[in-house]
């Protein structure tokens, strides 16, 4: 069995947790807890993100295998590109409301809650800077089973959180703020990589 790295744990919660806030499967899941009953809401999202996370987790674990030097390089870029991509979105004050990802939620009744939201979510989600940084988190440390876990852990906090207190928190924490905020974060990766590249 793979032996869970507590640093890498708390690193990948921290990073996912505060990119995954602004984001708008944050928003969509809120706008889904408004329509539908939220705990059918939140079982849902939360087998999309196991899936999408399993996906990132296996894309990160081949790309473990290219040359380390490589693997950090791209890393690096990939930290950048969230950053500049976290600050744009900062600074134009970017708030969809997460309404065109529910538009086709479906009826609002059990099993059928969930599966759309399921779908709602894992259609949202592709290619997300969450995702991406998983797959960089992976072929960065070469710890799957720590990274799919904290990467998970994070995703399920951050709808659960869009479910139970979302519209509450977004009226003290403005959106933007948390956009900068992952920046930050991204930066903060990015300049860790470019030590262990460089240093």
């Amino acid at each position: 069995m793979a032996r869970v790295d507590p640093v890498v744990l708390a690193l990948t919660f921290g990073a996912i947790f505060v990119v995954e806030l602004p984001d708008k499967t944050f928003l969509a899941t809120l706008v889904l807890s408004t329509r539908y009953r939220p705990l059918f809401v939140w079982i849902g999202v939360g087998l999309a993100f196991a899936v999408q996370t399993a996906v990132a987790v296996t894309l990160g674990k081949a790309a473990s295998f290219l040359p380390e030097d490589l693997v950090r390089g791209l890393a690096m870029l990939l930290f950048l590109a969230g950053a500049l991509i976290l600050f744009r979105e900062g600074r134009s004050h970017h708030q969809s409301s997460g309404e065109e990802f529910v538009e086709k939620a479906g009826d609002p009744h059990g099993a059928r809650v969930i599966l759309s939201s399921f779908l709602v979510l894992f259609a949202a989600e592709w290619g997300d800077l969450s995702q991406l940084l998983t797959v960089t988190l992976v072929a960065k440390y070469d710890a799957p089973a720590t990274v799919f876990v904290g990467a998970l852990a994070a995703l399920l906090t951050v709808s659960g959180l869009a479910v139970v207190a979302g519209r509450a928190l977004m009226r003290v924490v403005p959106l933007h703020a948390l956009h900068y905020v992952g920046a930050g974060v991204c930066l903060l990766l990015a300049g860790l990589t470019a030590y262990e590249l460089w240093g």
